[in-house]
């Protein structure tokens, strides 16, 4: 389900079934500015400008649906991914969507999605994704945090099996202004870990169009709908 490029992906790092994840761990961190990611058998330094709590979520539900609305519309609604249709309508996408009031539970939710990405087969579970609502307002502190992900995936052994794709509400990719509708392929209306599998992009990849192509269509796609376009589209027809 990501939407964009290898060489577009990169942010600005300079500066169907689903469930909750129910984490609510309290807060670990020690003196030394370290948060222990749990079964990773060390741990992972979190960049000092990470937040470690935060208020109460809002409700799991709500997020969720916005999400279905995202992928559903935007994502498969603009075919921002042309791979992402046959996976959704098999139910093999899963979206959890974690509670964790601290930072370390945060990366406890991770831990635990990319294990079950890992032990479940992808005949039942392809894509994960793993979002919170407000653990992560500012961008560029979520960017920074994705530096702590790709260790995660290590301390797993993970490197080459899964790889990580970020969304953000407010993603700006290098070199982009942050009003350019373009950086609304990776725009998703929470901070969001999209969960793939190595194997399954390499496959989806080799049976379709390029990257490029793809890349090259998103971005007129996009530019042809507009910011308005854009918000109407993901708005709650409930109002």
């Amino acid at each position: 389900m990501a939407t964009d490029q290898p060489d577009r992906a990169v942010p600005l790092r300079v500066p169907v079934h689903s469930e909750t994840a129910n984490s609510d761990t309290t807060n670990s961190k020690g003196a030394d500015g370290e948060a222990a990611a749990s079964g990773t058998g060390g741990a992972v330094v979190v960049p000092p400008s990470v937040p470690t709590s935060q208020p109460a979520s809002p409700d799991p539900a709500a997020v969720e649906a916005a999400m279905r609305r995202w992928v559903e519309r935007a994502v498969i609604g603009l075919n921002l991914c042309p791979f992402a249709k046959a996976v959704w309508v098999k139910g093999q996408v899963r979206i959890a969507v974690s509670r964790a009031r601290h930072l370390d539970g945060f990366l406890d939710d991770l831990d635990a999605e990319l294990l079950r990405l890992r032990d479940t087969p992808p005949a039942v579970l392809d894509t994960t994704l793993l979002v919170h609502p407000t653990l992560f307002p500012d961008f560029f502190v979520f960017n920074d945090f994705l530096d702590v992900v790709d260790r995660v995936v290590a301390e797993h052994g993970l490197e080459g099996v899964i790889q990580v794709a970020p969304f953000h509400p407010d993603f700006v990719f290098e070199g982009s202004a942050a009003d350019d509708i373009a950086n609304a392929t990776n725009r998703a209306p929470y901070p969001t870990l999209h969960l793939l599998r190595e194997d399954s992009v390499a496959r989806a990849v080799a049976s379709g169009e390029s990257a490029e192509t793809i890349v090259e269509r998103n971005i007129a796609t996009l530019r042809a709908l507009g910011p308005q376009g854009w918000r109407h589209l993901l708005q709650d027809d409930r109002g």
